[in-house]
């Protein structure tokens, strides 16, 4: 049984503030995991990241001005680095009708606006695992 530290790539895709940001990668670096936290907007420069870092999942927030052919775009550079192992979760300003594309492009779980940071945890608790050894 793997018990490493699971290790999650923050980033966010839009325009924001960094509080909320800030505040989410605190509170799960406080239940366990470890963090590491971009304040990139660009897609390539979160799957370098998550490469180099060898995260075991990336969680994006997106911000207002987020699209999803920017997560398109992350899913489909994980592809082409041969790391579909690294899983996405997604969660913040999407048009609601959007959330059951993101999921079918491979987004693994979409949190909208409001989602409790326990929520969040507890999800991740339940759902990620260490994907390196």
């Amino acid at each position: 049984m793997d018990t490493r530290t699971v290790r999650i790539l923050m980033a966010k895709l839009g325009e924001g503030h960094e509080s909320a940001m800030t505040r989410l990668a605190l509170a799960f670096r406080d239940a366990g995991f470890e963090v590491i936290y971009t304040d990139t907007q660009k897609p390539e420069v979160i799957v370098v990241s998550a490469i180099q870092e060898c995260v075991d999942h990336i969680g994006i927030t997106t911000l207002p001005g987020a699209n999803i052919e920017d997560l398109a775009r992350v899913i489909d550079l994980l592809k082409k680095e041969d790391a579909t192992h690294i899983r996405i979760t997604a969660g913040g300003h999407l048009e609601y009708g959007d959330i059951p594309k993101v999921k079918e492009m491979g987004i693994v779980e979409f949190f909208p606006k409001g989602t409790s940071i326990s929520e969040l945890i507890l999800w991740a608790k339940n759902n990620i695992k260490p994907t390196h050894g």
